[in-house]
């Protein structure tokens, strides 16, 4: 798996990422094999704490990068009730903030989606933050 990334990194030809490009933000776009019937998202972390992430979540999604940032594909609203830290991007519907981003993996299954929660939780450990959660305006039982 990183090995794979890592040959896509450094230079084999390159699936077209972005359908358009305005203003430095790049709208992801996936394989076409893929389903994406939740909408996606994308969490942008820094390029430096890419192969850590990846190697060790247990189910890794699409997931793109450029020189600054690798962004993982969640489904769309997985923001909800997460305080991702300060040193996440997190791009609604896709739609980032970076430069000439690539596909670096693609998963076996046609689902294109990182479960967010484990995301998260890595995410918050390598930015050496405590995960918090909003609390919800839905009262416990």
């Amino acid at each position: 798996m990183l090995r794979n990334a890592l040959s896509r990194l450094r230079g084999t030809p390159r699936p077209r990422a972005a359908e358009e490009s305005r203003g430095g933000r790049v709208q992801l776009s996936l394989p076409p094999s893929m389903s994406a019937s939740l909408g996606c998202d994308a969490v942008g972390v820094p390029a430096r704490h890419g192969f850590r992430l990846m190697s060790h979540l247990p189910r890794t999604g699409c997931v793109f990068a450029d020189a600054d940032r690798w962004w993982w594909i969640v489904p769309a609203g997985s923001d909800l009730d997460l305080d991702w830290p300060e040193q996440v991007t997190y791009a609604r519907g896709a739609d980032v903030p970076a430069v000439r981003p690539r596909l670096i993996h693609s998963p076996d299954s046609l689902t294109p989606y990182t479960p967010p929660i484990p995301l998260f939780l890595m995410v918050c450990q390598v930015a050496g933050v405590a995960p918090t959660w909003a609390r919800s305006a839905v009262p416990a039982p």
